[in-house]
């Protein structure tokens, strides 16, 4: 069985040396030269070692989400709480901060961050400065500098719209709302939205009227948007809406409801998210859900090659969705 010795003496290194490099000490001071030669080394003649977690300290945790209604916040809230879950299981120890606490309060001999939320300009130049050792969660804001994981909606809104087209749909329509670009807060198309178009323009099915962008993405907003496009559409109703988000849904599914609206006999509702409540509004929600599990373990994983493997290159990953089908189509 090979051992640490062995690589030590073939490069002329001491055991010392080869051993904190294996184990990842992010304390150690080698070139990169003699850590690639180690690696490889040990890779070469069949070096095993037990896979122990390194104790990584002072991972700043960054929760910049605004505070809304409480089914606004859930998914939210859902990547905060796995997130410190298995980081704890990594060996991982994060220092939180919120929004409200300002981008100062970051200390500088941070290892490394995760991200959650919308940064500004000077908040996003202030973490450059500070380590490009950083995830951000379902945003990207320069995906030269930072690694990042995201749902990927725009495949999850071309699933929805490939299954109403299935079921003998013709006439689709879609609640969305805002997108901003993330330094700058230039309005932008949310990426739903431009997947919308893009795949109902393929089965030539676009129609404008039955395009509802609300603004946010909250449950208030889905009841008025709902009931907007009620007031517009009236018999002219598509017949099946594809919903950017469960917030949306529930609140534009209220509006049709009280209205005496039948759902899924007149209009099918197919939403994204999944999150708790949408099993249990009338009728049950169908809609994606997004693994949050695999979201916060690929959100370390990447950060972990960041810090331990010194990784430069920045990678961007997307995570697919699977459709719960309920009652709402």
């Amino acid at each position: 069985m090979a051992t640490v010795k062995q690589i030590a003496e073939l490069l002329g290194i001491s055991n010392a040396t080869v051993s904190r490099v294996l184990n990842h000490d992010p304390k150690i001071s080698v070139s990169e030269q003699t850590r690639a030669a180690i690696f490889k080394t040990a890779d070469e003649i069949g070096y095993t070692k037990k896979k122990v977690n390194p104790k990584i300290d002072n991972i700043a945790l960054l929760y910049w989400v605004e505070e809304g209604e409480e089914l606004d916040n859930i998914f939210n809230e859902s990547i905060l709480n796995e997130i410190v879950s298995q980081a704890q299981s990594r060996n991982m120890s994060l220092v939180r901060y919120d929004k409200r606490d300002g981008i100062a309060a970051v200390k500088e001999d941070m290892a490394g961050f995760i991200a959650i939320g919308w940064f500004d300009m000077e908040e996003i130049e202030c973490l450059k400065r500070i380590t490009r050792k950083g995830v951000f969660i379902n945003t990207r804001p320069d995906e030269s500098l930072f690694d990042s994981v995201q749902a990927n909606q725009d495949s999850m809104v071309r699933q929805i719209v490939d299954y109403f087209v299935a079921k003998g749909h013709k006439s689709i329509g879609f609640i969305g709302g805002p997108d901003y670009e993330m330094v700058t807060h230039k309005p932008l198309m949310d990426v739903r939205e431009w997947s919308f178009r893009q795949t109902m323009a393929y089965y030539n099915l676009l129609r404008e009227e039955q395009i509802f962008i609300a603004d946010g993405f909250t449950v208030k907003e889905g009841y008025r948007i709902g009931a907007d496009a009620i007031n517009k559409l009236q018999d002219a109703m598509p017949t099946a809406f594809c919903v950017a988000s469960d917030a949306l849904a529930i609140g534009a599914l209220q509006a049709f409801n009280e209205r005496q609206w039948e759902i899924p006999g007149r209009v099918s509702f197919f939403s994204i998210n999944d999150i708790g409540i949408a099993q249990y509004v009338s009728p049950p929600l169908t809609t994606f859900r997004i693994d949050i599990s695999i979201i916060c373990s690929s959100a370390l994983d990447l950060l972990m090659e960041r810090i331990l493997k010194n990784r430069t290159t920045t990678k961007t990953v997307y995570i697919n969705g699977t459709p719960i089908f309920r009652r709402s189509c």
